[in-house]
């Protein structure tokens, strides 16, 4: 995630500065420079002969709202290549419901470039299934409130084994964030979980 360095070193949290930068205009500055960051980073593991993992951007609702947002994304990569420059886009339920058909035209414009693209915090929006099915996704990222419960409340693990079996039905990736102990992920490998995020394999810095 990106990080603010102040001159004393300390690291401040994105949920404190994001709102400045979208409030002020400067979302669209950042996100270019996060794109392109994200792209020299894959290539540079790449070039070291590294297996590497895809980068995930979280997308603002003001950068998806914009006009130029395909050709943005596309100036940022630079040419990324068949793979999308090993970018992938993450995007919440309650940004893409705002304008559900222009946004399925961007995100299938984007596809076509090799990027892929993610439903973050899948479940806490309002997201109709009728439109899940046509989204051009990739991935299905299970929101943190349900696996963080999944161990003291049998209704969470229902809700995160359904969310696993309609998007195994769509052919979705499946992402369970927010997983912190080793009983969360033994539950989530019962459950058929594609991939995992959280503080139990690495902490941001």
């Amino acid at each position: 995630l990106m990080r603010w360095r102040l001159d004393d070193g300390t690291l401040v949290s994105p949920a404190r500065f994001v709102p400045v930068l979208e409030q002020t205009g400067l979302i669209f500055e950042a996100g270019q420079q996060i794109l392109g960051r994200a792209r020299q980073t894959h290539a540079a593991w790449r070039g070291r002969g590294l297996a590497a993992p895809r980068i995930a951007v979280n997308v603002s609702a003001l950068q998806l709202r914009r006009r130029t947002f395909v050709a943005d994304v596309s100036a940022a990569l630079g040419g990324a290549g068949p793979d999308g420059g090993g970018v992938d886009l993450e995007l919440t339920e309650t940004l893409l419901m705002s304008d559900v058909d222009e946004s399925i035209r961007k995100l299938r414009e984007l596809r076509a470039m090799g990027l892929r693209m993610g439903l973050d915090d899948f479940g806490t929006g309002y997201s109709s299934l009728a439109y899940l099915s046509k989204l051009p996704l990739d991935t299905l990222k299970i929101d943190r409130s349900f696996v963080h419960g999944m161990t003291d409340n049998p209704d969470h693990t229902s809700i995160v084994s359904a969310i696993i079996s309609l998007a195994q039905a769509l052919r979705l990736k499946v992402v369970a964030e927010g997983v912190e102990t080793e009983q969360q992920a033994q539950l989530l490998k019962l459950l058929r979980w594609d991939q995992v995020q959280g503080f139990l394999l690495s902490r941001p810095p």
